[in-house]
């Protein structure tokens, strides 16, 4: 970090400024995130111990819920004990060290949703090749690359963000730390840092999301010949991995892809409601 930071604390608007509304979403956050939480660990466990469950699919699904359990800790817990304070604060590093494990274990769930759809491809494409191109060793090192995947990416982007010096304003227009709201409050211009980390999500996204989408699109040509009871039997292995893809990609969508005029009106929907409890605040 250069010398000519001044700030060292953030402060997050978050996603809801009513009281009594943040209260609420306190009380089914909270239940969610520890279902999660509950609900993935014991399929980490359950995928571990049982000697029935040790395919490639299984193996995956194991990793996939410790990813997830590790990729929802990373922002949740802060948001949600967030709702239940009126200023919300961060330290600076402490928001960098948010977004490189946010965007660490997004990309290596998002890898792993691409071996996973690959390990489907084979197993109903090439069921008679399947446990020899699917081997353990194989398995071992398509998770490690996902890791790795996710580690480079990330690195990637902290390192963009750390030289950029921040000497104020300190609001971050957010609920939780990410770049393109982090980069508006940089004390330059970081338009080359934006098309870089644009650049970098952007890429691994899409082909990520192609390669889903192709492997599928195979599955289903390879199945229009298959029985009906074979279709049905080799769709339902596949649709606990689409369901998931979509919960994944369509939130993911919504939040970068949406236009910056939506983050204006939030914030100016912020401002009327802090007028209204302060009448006599000025603009």
């Amino acid at each position: 970090m250069t010398n000519s930071n001044n700030v060292t604390e953030l402060i997050i608007t978050g996603l809801f400024w009513d009281p009594e509304v943040q209260r609420v979403c306190f009380v089914l956050f909270l239940p969610m995130y520890l279902a999660t939480v509950v609900g993935n660990g014991l399929i980490v466990v359950t995928v571990s111990v049982s000697k029935s469950l040790h395919s490639p699919m299984y193996f995956f699904l194991g990793y996939l819920s410790l990813v997830e359990i590790t990729y929802s800790s990373t922002i949740v817990p802060k948001f949600i004990t967030d709702l239940l304070v009126k200023v919300k604060t961060i330290s600076l590093k402490g928001c960098l060290a948010q977004i490189f494990f946010f965007h660490f274990f997004g990309v290596t769930e998002i890898l792993l949703l691409v071996v996973m759809a690959y390990d489907r491809y084979v197993a109903i494409c090439k069921p008679l090749h399947y446990m020899n191109i699917m081997s353990r060793q194989v398995c071992h090192m398509l998770v490690a690359g996902s890791w790795l995947g996710g580690f480079i990416h990330s690195i990637i982007q902290v390192l963009i963000t750390i030289p950029l010096p921040f000497c104020g304003p300190n609001v971050i227009d957010h609920y939780f730390c990410d770049l393109r709201p982090l980069f508006k409050l940089a004390c330059k211009d970081t338009i080359v840092e934006g098309i870089v980390v644009l650049a970098n999500s952007g890429l691994i996204s899409i082909f990520s999301l192609a390669i889903l989408v192709s492997s599928y699109i195979v599955i289903l040509f390879t199945l229009r010949n298959r029985p009906a009871e074979g279709r049905r039997k080799a769709l339902s292995t596949c649709a606990s991995h689409i369901t998931v893809v979509i919960l994944f990609f369509g939130p993911a969508i919504f939040i970068y892809m949406r236009p910056s005029s939506t983050f204006t009106m939030k914030t100016a929907m912020r401002k009327l409601w802090a007028r209204r409890e302060n009448p006599g605040m000025g603009t």
